[in-house]
């Protein structure tokens, strides 16, 4: 790996800044891969999860991927170009310029995921890529199948000095994270993300850290419970819940508990109308360390006292099956004294809890780690705006969960132990760039006077500088 990280820093030397031609030929290298062997990738990742539906796979992680890179490819042109900054008075009167250049920062790191192995894979790398640079990929360990496939296809797509893989284990994976490069994105666990930084730090190499937390639902009173809860629970389902930015909890007025979990209900059965455990379009939990950790919140939510209600449409028995299927489950009177409160659910677990007024909500979001997404559903402008102004996340949907993170405007990252740093469009390519600043001075000589020996006008020049 250190090899290939020389080559890659070598290649960048000997090539120059890339031209937008290059850029978007490797964007395309990207996007034809995905076209040709979509159908591989998702038949990999349903391999890696016991099932996964090929269906959302097409749709998360191939199309989606698609999506980003082509965003990518048709803006590069103009992100590339020098950004005009304003001089200070009266240099630009004189024909002072100063712009910010975008330079490729070199080598980019790249650690991805097990839950969408290719999206968090190749959405980074369209932002990587478009910026000017090469890249190293780490992909996840927990999706063997998926990984080695990418291997093989980036190596066919590319040559080693622009984009190289390397899989294996953890110990792959900390030897990774300790490289000399010029960038780094991790998407992953915030346990990990100490590690990471903490790696990273040894040779000061700038991180951005795509994590995850505990996104809170709030449902206004002013809201539609059966419209929210049948997109809260199409989020909660897709992936099994397996998402960093999964509704993690929610919190409905007092009294609207069972007209939340009826509306619930049915979602799961509109949307899953025969059944779960061989419906292809649901999901499996990745593997038993997982599922095993999921069915533990259950048993300690029970043991605390909550009502722990299966949305089984088909009353099906999990307990026998060639998978890791779990029914979507709703945790009824959620309490911090439980592990599904204090840890990141990532799996088909809803608890609810309570409210009498929407401060108690903004309350207690802000007493705990900033997350990554939160969501607001209601009418009511004035509470909206509240929730808005008083909390602090990594991004907000409003009306339904995820849908911030599909605008490729808008920069998607976190805040605190939910992330640092943004991607995604223009974020991207500004956050895997230098902006390097580059002041052009006027021909006039206009700052002889601040050049020693200090005289009477130098003084007077500086005095009717110091006021208010």
């Amino acid at each position: 790996m250190r090899q290939q990280l020389e080559k890659q820093k070598a290649a960048c030397i000997r090539d120059g800044l890339p031209s937008a031609e290059i850029r978007i030929e490797r964007l395309d290298k990207s996007i034809e891969l995905l076209c040709d062997h979509g159908d591989a990738l998702c038949e990999a990742m349903s391999a890696d999860f016991g099932h996964r539906s090929t269906d959302q796979s097409r749709f998360s992680d191939i199309s989606g991927s698609i999506d980003t890179l082509k965003y990518a490819k048709k803006h590069v042109r103009s992100w590339m170009r020098p950004e005009k900054r304003a001089t200070l008075f009266p240099l630009g009167l004189f024909g002072a310029r100063a712009a910010v250049h975008y330079q490729p920062k070199g080598v980019v790191g790249i650690i991805s995921p097990w839950n969408f192995p290719v999206n968090l894979t190749f959405a980074p790398l369209a932002g990587v890529l478009a910026a000017g640079n090469r890249a190293m990929i780490k992909p996840s360990e927990f999706t063997e199948q998926t990984s080695a496939l990418m291997a093989e296809l980036f190596s066919k797509y590319y040559e080693e000095d622009e984009v190289a893989v390397f899989t294996g284990g953890a110990d792959v994976g900390a030897e990774f994270s300790s490289l000399a490069f010029d960038h780094m994105i991790f998407t992953g666990a915030t346990s990990i993300a100490r590690h990471v930084m903490r790696a990273a730090a040894e040779n000061l190499v700038p991180v951005t850290l795509e994590l995850g937390g505990k996104s809170p639902v709030i449902i206004s009173e002013s809201a539609d419970v059966p419209k929210a809860a049948l997109r809260i629970m199409s989020g909660k389902t897709l992936n099994a819940g397996q998402i960093c930015l999964a509704p993690d909890y929610v919190f409905l007025p007092e009294g609207k508990e069972s007209e939340f979990v009826d509306a619930a209900k049915s979602a799961v059965t509109a949307m899953f109308p025969n059944g779960l455990r061989d419906n292809d379009d649901y999901t499996s939990v990745v593997n038993m360390r997982h599922l095993d950790r999921l069915n533990t919140y259950l048993e300690d939510a029970r043991g605390k006292g909550a009502e722990v209600i299966a949305l089984n449409p088909g009353d099906e028995d999990f307990s026998q099956q060639s998978h890791h299927k779990m029914a979507p489950h709703i945790v009824v009177n959620a309490n911090d004294d439980m592990l599904v409160m204090q840890d990141e659910i990532f799996g088909p677990i809803l608890p609810i809890r309570t409210y009498s007024n929407v401060q108690e909500t903004v309350a207690y979001i802000n007493k705990n780690p900033r997350p990554l997404g939160l969501y607001y559903f209601g009418s009511d402008t004035a509470e909206r705006d509240y929730v808005l102004h008083n909390t602090t996340s990594g991004g907000v949907t409003v009306n339904d969960v995820f849908f911030h993170v599909a605008q490729e405007d808008l920069p998607f990252g976190g805040v605190g132990p939910s992330g640092m740093g943004a991607y995604h469009g223009k974020e991207g390519f500004k956050e895997f760039s230098h902006k390097k600043a580059v002041y052009t001075q006027a021909r006039a000589d206009l700052f002889a006077i601040i050049r020693p020996p200090y005289g009477e006008k130098f003084r007077k020049f500086i005095g009717g500088r110091i006021k208010r």
